[in-house]
């Protein structure tokens, strides 16, 4: 399945919005914490990628056989004191298309990314306990913190969240 993987980026969402739409309904009901809550449908799925694209925000996609499989944002940070660092936002990858190398793929994508506007922090959060601690650690990211009951689940219960980062281009260290 890799070998027929691309990651693209967008530049427009207009082309590929109910591709986008259906990816984050999908890993969203499936029970992906990207800020959103389950049950989410389509409408609301598609006003938030009509919206995503704004300065400083950089989608990739990653596609197999022409079909949008996965997808993850670069924040740039914009401000004055933070023009070194970016932020990753909302990787997710299909459920049927886990495990494939899709999100590493797409985490190093976006890492050159950052590297390439002159950033050397990138950080991140995930919700605690997910699979996507096991990938970001095997990434090089170092966790700095944990914050209790952070964000909501779909049933109600506030679960917490670990943050990470990886200095870009530098030996890491804690």
């Amino acid at each position: 399945m890799n070998n027929s993987l691309e990651v693209i980026e967008l530049t427009s969402v207009d082309d590929n919005i109910i591709e986008l739409a259906n990816l984050l309904k999908e890993v969203v009901n499936k029970g992906a914490s990207v800020g959103f809550l389950a049950p989410i449908n389509t409408d609301t799925a598609i006003e938030y990628w009509s919206k995503v694209l704004k300065p400083g925000v950089i989608l990739y996609v990653a596609k197999i056989n022409n079909e949008i499989r996965g997808a993850v944002q670069l924040h740039l940070a914009m401000q004055q004191n933070g023009t070194h660092r970016a932020e990753v936002s909302k990787l997710m990858v299909d459920p049927s298309s886990r495990r494939c190398g899709i999100a590493s793929t797409l985490m190093k994508t976006i890492e050159s990314r950052a590297t390439n506007e002159g950033r050397s922090l990138i950080i991140l959060d995930t919700r605690l306990g997910d699979q996507s601690n096991i990938l970001y650690k095997s990434l090089g990211y170092v966790e700095s913190g944990t914050i209790p009951s952070y964000a909501q689940s779909s049933d109600g219960k506030l679960l917490g969240t670990v943050f990470y980062y990886k200095l870009l281009g530098q030996k890491q260290t804690t």
